[in-house]
């Protein structure tokens, strides 16, 4: 068996949308992409978290031909081979239901930038229009909705993150969850008070270089 390391990597993280609350049962789903030798990792359809293995992680090319596994992959794999052919710079995908930023997708609303974590995703979380789920249309729509943004919501569907690694990726996705919290939170309370534009470009310099470059 072919990438144990990369296998190990996505159990790992598929245990973390459950963990850290980021989806439920067996939704979401997680990938990693091998530009070497074009290849990708995509967690399997309906497996539970808990009980996926690195043998249950199928390995597939970017026209979604399976080339190992036993197991059916996710059927949003077109919704990660789409950012793998398409950005050479983005090496993992991961999708999520996380249950306040879904609420903002259900409404198809943006979160605005009301806190300054905002800027690891871009200057809002925006919002893309529904399309069936498993389905190249959705694929295609938040390949050209996300932009130059690092994640976006998924119309009445859910979330969807990219980065250069798995862990950033994920990262994205927890911020994102956090962000539609604090936003549903302060609309309990009152109205956000929002960053301006020019604050948003500070922010936004800051996080291009933030961590270990």
């Amino acid at each position: 068996m072919k990438y144990q390391k990369e296998r190990e990597l996505i159990v790992e993280y598929g245990k973390k949308l459950i963990t850290e609350n980021l989806t439920t049962g067996t939704g979401g789903n997680i990938s990693l992409y091998l530009p070497e030798e074009q290849v990708m990792l995509i967690s399997p359809s309906g497996v539970p978290y808990f009980e996926t293995k690195p043998e249950d992680i199928v390995l597939m090319d970017l026209q979604g031909n399976v080339l190992e596994g036993t197991r059916k992959p996710s059927s949003e794999y077109e919704l990660h081979s789409i950012f793998y052919a398409n950005r050479p710079e983005v090496h993992s995908v991961v999708h999520t239901h996380s249950e306040y930023a879904t609420t903002f997708a259900c409404l198809q609303q943006a979160i605005e930038p009301l806190h300054y974590i905002i800027g690891s995703v871009g200057e809002k979380v925006r919002c893309c229009a529904y399309k069936t789920f498993g389905t190249y249309e959705l694929a295609e729509e938040a390949f050209n909705f996300i932009h130059e943004d690092n994640g976006i919501l998924l119309g009445n569907h859910g979330v969807l993150t990219i980065g250069p690694d798995l862990p950033s990726a994920f990262s994205v996705a927890k911020d994102i969850e956090f962000l539609a919290k604090l936003d549903y939170r302060a609309r309990c309370i009152g109205t956000p008070k929002l960053l301006n534009q020019t604050q948003m470009q500070e922010v936004l310099e800051k996080f291009a270089t933030y961590g270990q470059q």
